[in-house]
């Protein structure tokens, strides 16, 4: 039985922004039930403590440069999977998201908050009452984990998963100076990113095994196009690398049994579906029927997800039936073009901010389709919910888009991140939902896709084994 310290900066359902959260809330129950000995590492912030307050001290730690002590929390998740919260209030306890305030600013002392939970970590792996067999880290705020492990003589190995190398965890060299940091750090074999430090690299350099979240990603991300200028060091670390496909909780993203849909359906039963597709169009005031082709998209609003492109075309779709409803948040320009399409397009386009839970379940269940025109997508979820839905996704040929979606037979991919490629997409799914039986086709043929996390967790455990230890 492996013992896995799996540390996060999220997992839903108790702290989530996106797609990361919802990986680190799925894996770890999966490899629990794989035989493994899971703890899952948080931040202990506000709102969890909140949720279940009165949790048991598991341990205290003592933290070098830190005032006082550090106390781990402790909750049972399930069989062989517990939560452990690291309980620091002065980072933690506040109002807010992981990263930033209520207004999305992020917090200041960013670098300060990661390095303390970081430094809890590498305290946790070198408990003797519980000694992991590797610590698997996930994105850029865990990446000072690996480093500091790198430390410490008898460490266990680390695993380092970038779930989106973009987001590289920059301060600048006063801020790493007060880290107190090892100073040969500073230096671009390192820690050290075009002037800045980056917690990123820590996890890129210093980690035994580096995965991440599709094997097409995994190469995109050794070209100077998509490697976020890192590129030169993941090539000169491609033999520690690889990709794995990301899963999601079937138990939860099943349309048999949601309890957040309007009406449940299955591959048996997909004319059960339809009810969906009628609220979805009353939720967001567009005129109802079952003729128009109804696009969903649940996203953050941002370049990287290709949303300028599908405001190009939008108003050509529409004068061609077509319909769209969004649901996201992100780049206030982008936004405020939503909501004047909106306006524009009441019957046609609707929109939402924010991020509802219920309502992407919805979306999901009764659009027909879901766009994803994403300029790089390290692995993607959407298409994964949407395709169990029977909402046929059509994405650009990009990453875990790539890796997921079959063109013409689960779905619909465009090769350039252009309107009018794009464009040309949405048109080959519009003359193929012209034909009811090969569209249906399409969607059982999507339903029957096996995206549960049962074939990655067990990579992902093949990768433990081949540590070693």
């Amino acid at each position: 039985m492996k013992r896995v310290l799996f540390v996060a900066s999220e997992a839903s359902p108790f702290a989530h922004t996106g797609g990361l959260g919802e990986v680190c809330g799925s894996l770890p129950k999966s490899l629990a039930q794989r035989g493994c000995e899971v703890k899952l590492v948080l931040p202990a912030y506000r709102a969890i403590k909140a949720a279940y307050p009165n949790l048991p001290v598991y341990r205290t730690l003592p933290l070098p440069g830190q005032p006082s002590e550090c106390s781990i929390l402790r909750l049972p998740l399930a069989p062989r999977l517990d939560l452990w919260l690291v309980d620091v209030p002065v980072f933690f306890d506040r109002p807010g998201g992981p990263y930033a305030d209520a207004a999305g600013r992020e917090w200041h002392d960013n670098p300060h908050r990661f390095a303390c939970f970081a430094r809890a970590v590498v305290g946790l792996a070198e408990d003797p009452a519980w000694r992991p067999d590797v610590v698997h880290c996930n994105d850029w705020p865990t990446g000072l984990v690996p480093a500091l492990l790198s430390t410490r003589p008898q460490a266990p190995p680390s695993v380092f998963t970038i779930h989106n190398l973009a987001f590289a965890g920059l301060c600048d060299r006063d801020t790493f100076e007060q880290l107190q940091l090892p100073p040969e750090w500073w230096h671009y074999e390192r820690l050290e990113f075009h002037g800045s430090g980056s917690f990123l690299k820590g996890g890129l350099a210093f980690a035994e095994r580096l995965t991440t979240v599709s094997p097409t990603y995994a190469q995109e991300i050794l070209t100077p196009a998509l490697g976020q200028g890192l590129d030169g060091l993941l090539r000169h670390r491609a033999n520690a690398l690889s990709g794995i496909l990301n899963g999601i909780d079937t138990d939860i993203w099943d349309p048999a049994t949601d309890p957040l849909l309007v009406a449940n359906f299955s591959v048996a039963e997909l004319a059960a579906r339809v009810p969906n597709k009628v609220a979805l169009q009353a939720c967001f005031g567009l005129a109802e029927g079952p003729d128009a082709l109804l696009l969903g998209m649940v996203s953050r609003l941002t370049d990287q997800k290709g949303i300028d492109l599908l405001l190009e075309v939008l108003p050509a779709l529409v004068g061609e039936g077509f319909q769209c409803v969004i649901l996201g948040s992100g780049e206030p320009a982008l936004e405020a073009a939503l909501s004047t399409l909106a306006a524009r397009y009441p019957r046609a386009v609707g929109v939402r901010f924010g991020y509802d839970t219920e309502l992407a379940h919805q979306i999901f269940a009764g659009a027909d389709a879901v766009v994803m025109p994403s300029r790089f997508e390290p692995c993607g979820l959407s298409q994964l919910y949407s395709q169990r839905y029977g909402a046929l996704p059509i994405v650009r040929r990009t990453g875990g888009l790539h890796d997921s979606v079959r063109d013409g037979q689960t779905g619909f991919l465009f090769e350039k991140a252009r309107p009018e490629a794009l464009l040309a997409a949405l048109r080959r799914a519009a003359a193929v939902w012209r034909q009811p039986q090969r569209w249906r086709a399409l969607q059982l043929a999507g339903m029957a896709e096996d995206f549960s996390w049962d074939r990655s967790a067990g990579e992902y455990l093949a990768l433990y084994h081949s540590l070693g230890h």
